[in-house]
């Protein structure tokens, strides 16, 4: 059987801002939605997505950014909840933040799913057994305590990742789903989902100190993958 091509993927990394010029590429809707945060944080987390994800798909398209159609009807059942495209593009992406990063996956071809997580010690012995299957959970529970919270989080963001992927989000249990351990390579090693499991391609990011993130392709074939981390969500390459 003949090699699948590589699907391109470019991983662009962009810290969390708010100013004029991020917020000026909004639609209506987007800038009702940005005004309904009431935290700094919250603001500069989605102006800067925003930003990102309108400048890519812009240059991807040839469509100015701010002009940038977005689809968010469910592939499955047709309603406004589904995971956003560019109706027309060959370009999927997917788009993730937390703390003061954000990141966007662009895949030609192929649909990619992303995820990004400030490591934080706070709920994970309560998230744990909600998330982790019992193997998990068991590899989990024998990783040094200092080192536990990176660790759930890996998995975590690995579960995120595939889930976004195929466009199911958190619809489904993350329980049902197992991937390799922190100290292996990214990987969907069991699938007890509600739907057929999906062919995935993985690996792991390079977020920075204090981060966990990970990104999942749906595709047979091998992935080849750049990561940039960007100065300006505006430095679209």
């Amino acid at each position: 059987m003949p090699e699948r091509a590589a699907v391109t993927c470019l991983v662009l990394w962009a810290p969390a801002l708010d100013r004029a010029g991020l917020r000026g590429l909004m639609s209506a809707e987007e800038r009702a939605r940005y005004e309904q945060f009431s935290e700094p944080s919250d603001r500069a987390r989605f102006a800067s997505a925003r930003a990102l994800v309108r400048t890519a798909m812009g240059r991807a398209t040839g469509v100015a950014p701010d002009l940038v159609p977005f689809d968010r009807r469910c592939w499955y059942c047709g309603g406004p909840h589904g995971k956003p495209r560019v109706p027309g593009a060959t370009t999927r992406f997917s788009l993730s933040h937390s703390g003061g990063l954000v990141v966007l996956a662009l895949a030609e071809g192929a649909e990619p799913g992303i995820d990004v997580e400030r490591i934080s010690a706070r709920q994970v012995g309560r998230l744990a057994p909600r998330v982790l299957s019992a193997g998990e959970l068991r590899d989990l529970e024998a990783v040094p305590p200092g080192e536990r919270s990176a660790a759930y989080h890996t998995y975590w963001t690995r579960k995120e990742a595939i889930l976004k992927a195929v466009g199911r989000g958190l619809s489904s249990s993350l329980r049902g789903i197992s991937v390799s351990g922190p100290d292996a390579p990214a990987e969907l090693t069991e699938w007890k989902a509600d739907f057929a499991p999906p062919d995935i391609a993985m690996s792991d990011l390079r977020p920075g100190p204090g981060y966990a993130a990970a990104l999942a392709v749906e595709t047979r074939g091998p992935v080849d993958l750049v990561e940039r981390h960007l100065v300006d969500p505006l430095d679209v390459p």
